[in-house]
């Protein structure tokens, strides 16, 4: 049984240095700035495959994110959706390569038969002959990879389990961005409705003074109308600030994994700290934002695809043996006497296909410089985003120290206007509109954090936050 097994093992390790069709792939080149115009001083890093994710969320000093925050590349289901494609391209990959080697069998039969019932003259009724046979054979078969079909099949099923992997890291960084944007936005509600209760209580004592006036018949109807009016306003906005806290615990539930009525966040208008970004550069980026590894891996894959396209120009080859032994009589089956074997080769070659070759390659071409051009709009477009967001956060911090004066100033204006009303020197209406211009400023101060605080954790995805590409390729290619 060795001797063809033997001759087809020699044949594996002379094919498998054989040559592969096609372009052996190379990263197109992107041009680059040196430094984000939005960020002097940024400077080329060197790629870091050492660097450590990172928990980004810490930076923003809230116990609720830091909690939840880890939950999510565990419970959530558009992670876990995409894991489960990951594995899936793996296997893939795994299938692929096993092209690459001899499908090795075995089989065996044994047959008792009885020959013929006998004559009239037969004194037995079950005279007869009986006899028996059986064979025990190896096999085994083998296309040789002679044009390196089987290995750019190889290198493109590589390339999509990347970008795979890179889907879910991006998927990952997308729910945890999310996430904190949830909690944000729960945590300035929260905010609002406390600068709401105070306000509450500010018109409450404002309509006691008027209703005390008007009492005693100091101050207009249309006075004590208008203060109840407001106070009760205000009443009806800090009720309705319960919907929209109700949603985003909902939605923070479902980023986690959790069923809605299971998460239960007690009210805390303490806003999350403005966390320092780290700063990056575009090599950096390159490295870190998920998006763009999967432009560049499905680049690589389509690449690999021209490969397997040209390879169908050429023949195709299959080499098979047999060894065993076959016996009949079954006894002294494994007798050297006994031993059959074989070899075989089919080779396999299209003369005419009316073009269909062609067209798959051409295909194949048009196919990577769509992706080549998906590349580079990707690069392009993770370069307009940070730019956008340190644009808008540049210009955000100058609106709040401007906003954060018209706060102090719309607070003591109504202050003011509430004195100025009890010395009988204005009219009620100028108290009403000072307090609303303070309440107004000060839910656009609340706002203008809010869009501080979101922009940031945008900026950190638009990073691709602490992940890295380093540690994608090594991880899948040895798999």
């Amino acid at each position: 049984m060795n001797q063809p097994l033997k001759i087809l093992s020699a044949a594996l390790a002379v094919v498998l240095s054989g040559c592969m069709v096609g372009p052996d792939y190379q990263r197109p080149q992107v041009k680059m700035p040196t430094a984000f115009k939005e960020l002097p001083g940024w400077t080329q890093a060197a790629p870091a495959a050492e660097a450590p994710k990172g928990d980004w969320w810490t930076g923003f000093h809230d116990p609720l994110i830091d909690r939840l925050e880890p939950m999510v590349s565990v419970s959530n289901q558009t992670v876990r959706v995409n894991y489960a494609n990951y594995q899936q391209a793996l296997a893939e990959v795994q299938v692929a390569r096993s092209a690459l080697f001899p499908t090795l069998g075995v089989t065996g039969s044994a047959t008792r038969q009885r020959n013929g019932r006998g004559n009239a003259a037969s004194t037995s009724a079950n005279s007869g002959s009986i006899g028996s046979s059986g064979s025990l054979e190896g096999s085994a078969s083998w296309a040789p990879d002679l044009w390196g079909r089987v290995r750019r099949g190889i290198e493109e099923n590589t390339a999509s389990a990347q970008a795979s992997q890179a889907t879910l890291a991006n998927a990952t960084l997308s729910e945890q961005t999310a996430l904190a944007t949830a909690i944000i936005e729960l945590r300035i509600t929260d905010a609002n409705a406390d600068l709401l209760k105070k306000t509450v209580d500010a018109y409450t004592e404002s309509a006691r003074v008027v209703g005390n006036q008007g009492a005693a018949g100091t101050a207009a109807p249309s006075d004590v109308i208008t203060a109840r009016t407001q106070l009760e306003t205000a009443q009806s906005n800090l009720i309705a600030l319960g919907v929209a806290r109700a949603q985003f615990v909902h939605a923070i539930a479902v980023l986690v994994g959790m069923n809605p009525e299971d998460l239960d966040i007690p009210h805390d208008g303490t806003l999350p700290a403005m966390p320092t970004v780290p700063a990056g550069v575009p090599s950096t980026l390159l490295q870190r934002r998920p998006d763009v590894a999967i432009a560049e891996r499905q680049m690589a894959a389509q690449n690999a695809a021209i490969g397997v396209a040209i390879a169908a120009y050429y023949p195709s080859i299959s080499l098979s043996a047999a060894d065993g032994f076959s016996q009949s009589p079954l006894a002294g089956l494994l007798h050297v006497a006994n031993h059959v074997w074989s070899l075989g080769a089919d080779v396999d070659e299209t003369l005419l296909d009316g073009g269909a070759r062609h067209g798959q390659v051409a295909a194949a071409r048009a196919g990577y410089e769509a992706s080549v051009a998906n590349y580079r709009g990707s690069v392009l477009t993770a370069l307009q985003n940070v730019e956008d967001d340190l644009s808008g956060l540049r210009i955000l911090g100058q609106q709040a120290q401007v906003q954060s004066a018209a706060v102090s100033d719309a607070a003591q204006g109504a202050e003011v206007a509430l004195n100025e009303y009890r010395a009988g020197t204005v009219d009620y209406a100028t108290v009403a509109a000072a307090q609303a211009t303070s309440l107004g400023t000060a839910q656009d101060a609340l706002s203008l954090r809010q869009q501080q605080l979101v922009d940031t954790v945008t900026l950190i995805g638009d990073l691709g936050g602490g992940w890295s590409d380093e540690e994608l390729t090594p991880r899948t290619a040895g798999r």
